[in-house]
């Protein structure tokens, strides 16, 4: 299925929402998800945006700069990070939803592997769900976002965040064969619960469980990922494996994120979960539009 922006024919996918979609644009293919975490202790931006105004004022400028939807996350999930009691998360995500969501009009996703706040962020105007556990922690994660209609990304994740990057291993060092076959379960999870086929999204889960080189080789062969027949979605943005092959911190890794994204959305990304929004917009424009040729589709260079 393509997706048609203002004449421009793609070969990328996306989900659909209940009530929303997704905003015109000027530009072509993958869209552009801009990070708003909540939390004192993510990796990048962790105590920015704890503040209601604060986190609605950012989301405005992530729309502002080319956003296309805003993932709000009220726990850390970087490597090492501890569990978040469901009060504190729901106390950390209330009441900033509430002030973002009259405040933009894109699709604005949760980022939580908890059924009650994936509930209570529904009932307030959230329009999916980004489950790091693929619906594995939380049971009745699938059936809450089955009944609202909405959509769900469904990451893969080896072990949990606590844990997940002390030597991660996969059977035969198929990394890539281990992502796919769980992903095509947890979409078939998803759809037995009765989430719609549209309305989910897979997510290889670069960074969570894996070394340094089992990201390249998942970006390298996402187009496995792809052929299951669902919208991806990649989130790369300034991550540790980056700065293991650069050598630079988290606030120099704008350059090294922007390479992980150009590859991803050729290789079939539909959705690009990032932290800087106005870059990589300009990636994702030059980036879709190869991929659209590639695949034998037009663009406005056609004309």
């Amino acid at each position: 299925m393509g997706s048609e922006l203002r004449g421009v024919t793609t070969s990328f996918t996306l989900p659909m929402f209940r009530d929303r979609a997704w905003p015109a644009r000027d530009r072509p293919g993958a869209v552009i998800v801009g990070i708003l975490n909540v939390t004192p202790d993510s990796f990048f931006d962790g105590g920015r945006y704890v503040d209601p105004g604060h986190a609605a004022a950012h989301a405005q400028a992530l729309v502002a700069a080319g956003a296309d939807a805003v993932d709000i996350g009220g726990e850390s999930t970087r490597p090492g990070a501890s569990p978040v009691p469901q009060a504190e998360e729901l106390r950390r995500v209330l009441p900033v939803l509430r002030r973002v969501r009259p405040a933009v009009s894109v699709p604005i996703s949760i980022d939580t592997y908890k059924a009650a706040v994936a509930r209570r962020a529904l009932d307030e105007g959230a329009d999916m769900i980004n489950d790091v556990s693929a619906g594995r922690f939380d049971p009745e994660m699938l059936d809450v976002v089955a009944g609202a209609d909405a959509a769900i990304v469904l990451m893969h994740m080896q072990g949990v965040p606590a844990a997940m990057q002390r030597a991660p291993a996969y059977p035969g060092g198929d990394v890539v064969g281990v992502v796919e076959d769980f992903l095509r379960e947890r979409a078939a999870a998803g759809r037995d619960a009765g989430v719609a086929r549209s309305r989910i999204v897979l997510d290889p889960g670069i960074g969570f469980g894996k070394t340094t080189l089992h990201n390249v080789q998942l970006l390298d062969r996402l187009d496995a990922v792809v052929r299951l027949g669902y919208p991806v979605m990649v989130g790369p943005s300034r991550k540790r494996f980056i700065g293991e092959l650069t050598g630079d911190e988290p606030a120099g890794r704008l350059a090294g994120t922007a390479a992980a994204v150009a590859l991803a959305i050729d290789r079939g990304a539909s959705l690009v979960r990032v932290h800087d929004v106005e870059a990589m917009v300009s990636v994702a424009r030059v980036a879709s539009a190869c991929r659209a040729h590639a695949v034998g589709g037009s663009t406005s260079l056609d004309q």
